[in-house]
């Protein structure tokens, strides 16, 4: 949460006309959205239209910006489970075509597939074609017998390891983006069913919330796979991905033939460029590890605000 501490600082003392001190500030920065009622972004506002709350006190906000310039982070995770195996052609054309359009010069993604294994694919990297490359390798993994990205105790035949999305985002938060400073994203490509994973939502969640990463989710189904299963309600994880956005400050997309893959890419990308940063030095400056609550608000009450619901007090070591 302290990434802009500096810049924070730097920003108050020059626009103070005081000479340059380092000084450690303990900042908390949120980054979020806001949507009218039409769920339309809306990017035209300031300091002074918001409000923000932690743990129902108001803060004083200190830094306030509109995060369009800075450096970007993205980790793509694409579910390759047996359940996702016809969508995986559509999901190499639109990840492609939106990595050679969102990465700029200083941004970096890399690229994690996840079924019954996670593997990383392609590492940190700013070049688009080997992002592409990686995306070639994509295939279906089913396999119960594997292990994740981290080897661990084989499964047994109670607990399969079908469609491992918790590990995969406990693992690219925690693994991947922890350490890493600017805007941190997860996008998830997944129909929100997981079996076999050794974390639980929940620690998933915190993983992303320690690691500043806003999890995006494209809730994608074939329908047709789990009708050939005969399970009419097979796909039906909408409501655990809304949990993992909404508690780290995303959303989520469903993908259907009205609303193709491709779009959902390319209002995520305008998304991602239409954020807005608060830093405030939060009133209660103990480092205990507690969860704070967060509440940011528009003076505007027809503007919805989307932002994550907390964040941990935990010590800079940490």
């Amino acid at each position: 949460m302290r990434f802009a501490a500096a810049l924070l600082v730097s920003s108050l003392l020059v626009a103070q006309d005081e000479p340059t001190i380092k000084v450690e500030v303990n900042v908390v920065n949120v980054l979020f959205s806001v949507h009218n009622k039409g769920g339309g972004l809306v990017g035209n506002l300031g300091k002074d239209d918001f409000k923000v709350f932690e743990d129902g006190k108001q803060q004083e906000i200190k830094y306030f910006t509109r995060e369009t310039d800075l450096p970007l982070t993205i980790g793509l995770l694409i579910d390759v489970s047996a359940s996702q195996g016809n969508l995986i052609g559509i999901e190499q054309d639109a990840a492609s075509q939106f990595f050679g359009q969102v990465l700029r010069p200083k941004d970096m993604a890399f690229l994690i597939s996840f079924g019954a294994d996670a593997d990383l694919l392609q590492d940190y990297t700013n070049s688009p074609k080997l992002l592409r490359a990686g995306l070639q390798d994509l295939k279906v993994n089913s396999d119960t017998s594997g292990a994740a990205m981290h080897p661990g105790p084989v499964p047994t035949v109670s607990n399969p390891r079908g469609t491992i999305l918790y590990d995969a985002v406990y693992l690219a938060a925690a693994d991947q983006l922890k350490g890493q400073v600017g805007r941190k994203v997860l996008v998830l490509i997944t129909d929100g069913e997981d079996q076999g994973s050794r974390y639980k939502i929940q620690e998933a969640i915190q993983a992303a919330q320690k690691a500043d990463a806003i999890i995006y989710s494209f809730y994608y189904v074939d329908r047709g796979f789990y009708a050939r299963q005969g399970m009419w309600f097979g796909g039906g994880g909408e409501s655990y991905l809304k949990r993992m956005s909404e508690e780290t400050g995303g959303r989520v997309f469903r993908i259907d033939n009205k609303h193709p893959l491709r779009e959902a890419f390319q209002e995520l990308q305008d998304e991602m460029r239409s954020q807005y940063a608060v830093g405030y030095v939060p009133s209660n400056s103990t480092k205990d590890g507690s969860f704070r609550k967060l509440d940011i608000q528009a003076n505007n009450k027809e503007y919805k605000v989307q932002a994550r619901k907390g964040y941990y007090a935990t010590a800079s070591a940490e």
